[in-house]
């Protein structure tokens, strides 16, 4: 079994408690319009395109397939500013056995491994099994997730999964969608499973700017839903690496602290005591 992976992160201290590994895996549901990482959403239709205008000749096309020379790149991502189908020539095709080789030798620096995307999940299968090699090894294993596919129904991954990572973009169905394109209502439904499941390892919302109503009305739900078991994350927007429809739609001003202190005042207040500002 093999999974396309965009990129490996050998140490993070941002996706997750302590020094993790972290991996993500290629492919989304959601199109979020602020994504800071875009190249992750759909797999390479090989136009071509960024072929022409890699600087170091790094991509080559071969019979009719974009072609990654790995050992020739200097990571400069001209590749990933050309392509206008939100993907990335550079993604491989990985095993777990590939993965673990990654993970070995830096097991004693690191607390675990995080899975993140793209969305993960559209590998559940493959996760399960990476899972069950990874927590022998006295590693955990953590899902960063948007929610876009039922958790209740991957019991066995539950199980051997440590927690969840949940994105919980906009409580409002029809902002949601605006935002995203595409419903939340499993999102929500993940949000009370993973809590009735203690898998809840933290929630995380951004607050964007010039939508104050919207984000104190997906702040409320949350803090409401979660009291204070969860940490919840409140992430400022910030515009960089957003692409040009999210920026005609969102803006290019970053929340204030003074905005998003007053939406955590707010959490507080109904009780999600374990509220940040990021």
């Amino acid at each position: 079994m093999k999974a396309p992976v965009n990129r490996i992160i050998p140490f993070s201290n941002v996706d997750g408690p302590g020094n993790r590994t972290s991996i993500f895996f290629q492919g989304c549901p959601f199109q979020c319009l602020y994504c800071h990482n875009p190249e992750t959403i759909h797999a390479c239709i090989h136009c071509g395109e960024c072929v022409k205008t890699c600087p170091v000749n790094a991509l080559e096309m071969i019979d009719g397939k974009v072609v990654w020379h790995k050992d020739i790149c200097v990571d400069c991502d001209t590749c990933l500013k050309t392509c206008q189908h939100l993907s990335s020539p550079k993604v491989e095709m990985k095993s777990v056995e590939d993965l673990l080789a990654v993970i070995r030798p830096i097991k004693p620096y690191i607390r675990g491994i995080t899975v993140s995307g793209g969305e993960c999940m559209v590998h559940a299968d493959f996760l399960l099994e990476l899972f069950k090699a990874v927590k022998p090894m006295g590693l955990t294993c953590l899902i960063d997730s948007n929610g876009a596919y039922d958790f209740s129904k991957y019991e066995e991954l539950m199980e051997v999964c440590d927690g969840v990572m949940l994105d919980v973009k906009a409580s409002d169905p029809a902002f949601h969608q605006e935002l995203v394109h595409f419903d939340n209502a499993p999102v929500i439904k993940n949000l009370h499973y993973l809590l009735e499941k203690n898998k809840l390892q933290e929630i995380r919302t951004v607050l964007l700017p010039f939508h104050e109503e919207q984000n104190e009305r997906t702040v409320r739900y949350v803090a409401q839903t979660i009291k204070d078991k969860v940490l919840y994350k409140l992430l400022r927007y910030r515009p960089f690496g957003v692409r040009e429809e999210g920026l005609e739609k969102i803006g290019r001003n970053i929340t204030t602290l003074e905005q998003a202190e007053k939406m955590r005042q707010i959490a507080l207040e109904l009780g999600a005591e374990q509220t940040v500002v990021i």
